[in-house]
């Protein structure tokens, strides 16, 4: 069995969806992270093979105000989802994030390049990584700029404004490839099908900037709307964002073989599938 846990979560959903009866889905109403005793009595009953994390804060603006929670639940829950993996001998899969970078490179981030995150969330999201090797069996997967059907995220805003105005203001100078939920679960089964382990890179390919990516939402949905640029300074928000923080992902294709297509062909399929109600 696969136990995905955060399976309400926009990827969870998604997994949950395509491993089929290989699958099994908890969430917050069944096992709390951020309690050792919680999780070791749900993993020991359940003991299934391989555990995929889903579970998280990802609230990036929030951990800057909520540091406790973001360890807790980012960093330590994670070390206890190890150490219940560890006991029963289960893969451990984590998901991680682009913002454990600080996107100074200027080239796409490979699996071993020093991390060196900007923001509390970034920090929690590293600690989860290095909590994850508590279960000798153990894979960490990498994305970026996440959206799907089963959550908030950047397209759905993008649409919902879209509708209602003409003209938007979006930020143009930080760089990343915005990944279909879909395409992640699958790069994760498939990482889990092939025996994987350690750390890998899943994002769809190719890369633009947020502003380019929602100028791609409103030409692929037909919508008639002027995207200005702004800077990331200009926007100013509370937490740093990294700027550069595309991931290289052919250690992926090397080793399962699976190719996440490029975004904007994601979005295409995306939006259809959102329009004809059959996702």
């Amino acid at each position: 069995m696969i136990l995905v846990v955060g399976a309400n979560g926009m990827l969870g959903r998604d997994l949950i969806a395509l491993l089929g009866d290989r699958g099994h889905g908890i969430d917050i109403d069944d096992i709390d992270i951020t309690s050792p005793e919680s999780v070791m009595t749900v993993i020991g009953e359940l003991k299934p093979e391989v555990v995929v994390n889903c579970a998280a804060y990802t609230d990036v603006d929030g951990c800057e105000s909520n540091t406790e929670t973001a360890m807790a639940v980012n960093g330590e829950g994670v070390a206890y989802l190890a150490m219940a993996c560890r006991d029963i001998g289960a893969l451990l899969v984590q998901i991680s994030t682009d913002y454990i970078f600080d996107g100074g490179k200027g080239t796409p981030y490979g699996e071993d390049d020093a991390p060196c995150p900007l923001s509390v969330y970034g920090e929690s999201k590293l600690a989860g990584e290095m909590n994850a090797s508590f279960s000798p069996e153990h894979l960490v997967v990498r994305t970026q700029w996440l959206y799907g059907l089963h959550g908030k995220n950047f397209v759905e805003t993008m649409l919902r404004l879209g509708a209602e105005k003409d003209e938007l203001t979006v930020v143009d100078d930080q760089i990343g490839s915005p990944t279909w939920t879909v395409d992640l679960a699958r790069s994760i089964i498939a990482l889990i099908d092939n025996g994987c382990r350690g750390v890998y890179h899943s994002a769809n390919s190719e890369y633009c900037s947020w502003n380019g990516f929602a100028q791609a939402i409103f030409e692929e949905a037909g919508l008639n709307v002027t995207v200005k640029p702004m800077t990331t300074s200009e926007l100013n928000r509370p937490a740093r964002r990294p700027l550069y923080s595309t991931l290289e992902c052919s250690k992926l294709a090397a080793d399962t073989g699976f190719r996440p297509q490029a975004w904007r062909t994601a979005l295409r399929e995306y939006l259809k599938l959102r329009a004809s109600n059959s996702y």
